[in-house]
């Protein structure tokens, strides 16, 4: 069983790189699932019921979220009717949409969980409980569960992750946008990644134009972002996973770019 996480997609660079790349990484490693987080697949800020089906047409299977979720107030329209795309779990009741979902495949179910951390970030339901009582109802269907966990603080993941060891297949962070070379198995089985990293530009600031981020920097003052042009990377990370007991045997970290340029 294998899982393919693509990190968050960046705008029209971003989209345009899981166009190009998704199926030919579905035709090198032949993955039983696929996820992609795409909170900033619409212009670097939320998402539009156009792209989630461009997603989903290049192969996605289930779209996470984060905090950039209801940037794009389209989304609004069509979260309650699209089960496939996800927001962050323990957003309060009452919010649009959902925070788990599940990938059907003849072989097995994938559970697949969307939680937004706390630090540094607005101040949601507690991630922890949220995601315990997710996990207990994921068990009832499958062995198999996934949780992307869009945080700033690296020690809320590894924390989580810990939290959660032996209970869940997988626990791999995003939007910090920068790919993490820390991937390892838990000695429970959870396998885990602080940041799987971005798909889209690869010489702006997370993405965006550099000159409005360092002006930001230098001046302390409001400035627009626009997601930046050029060159441009895919990060994802390739999950194996037991059939017997759904844990985590192996991860792989991919890296395209000019420097790591994919080889079929």
């Amino acid at each position: 069983m294998k899982l393919l996480f693509v990190g968050d997609i960046m705008g029209s660079a971003g989209r345009e790189m899981v166009r190009d790349y998704l199926p030919r990484l579905k035709r090198k490693y032949d993955p039983t699932f696929i996820v992609v987080n795409g909170e900033n697949a619409a212009h670097g800020r939320g998402i539009t019921e156009k792209i989630c089906r461009e997603l989903f047409e290049a192969g996605a299977e289930a779209i996470t979220m984060g905090n950039h979720t209801w940037d794009n107030r389209e989304i609004f329209d069509f979260i309650d009717q699209e089960p496939r795309l996800i927001r962050p779990a323990n957003f309060p009741e009452g919010t649009p949409g959902k925070g788990i979902t599940y990938i059907k495949h003849p072989v097995g179910e994938l559970a697949v969980i969307n939680l937004q951390g706390r630090a540094f970030l607005p101040p949601l339901e507690c991630p922890f409980a949220t995601a315990v009582q997710l996990v207990e109802q994921a068990k009832k269907r499958t062995k198999y569960i996934f949780v992307d966990f869009h945080a700033e603080a690296t020690s809320e993941k590894q924390a989580l992750a810990w939290y959660l060891d032996g209970k869940i297949s997988a626990l791999v962070g995003t939007h910090t946008h920068v790919q993490t070379g820390d991937e390892r198995i838990l000695p429970q089985g959870t396998g885990y990644l602080t940041d799987v990293g971005m798909t889209g530009p690869r010489d702006g600031i997370l993405g965006m134009e550099r000159e409005a981020v360092i002006k930001k920097f230098l001046t302390q003052l409001p400035v627009r972002f626009e997601v930046a042009t050029g060159r441009t990377q895919l990060n994802a990370v390739l999950l194996t996973l037991d059939k017997a007991t759904g844990k985590t045997t192996k991860l792989e970290r991919i890296r395209i770019d000019d420097d790591h340029p994919f080889m079929e």
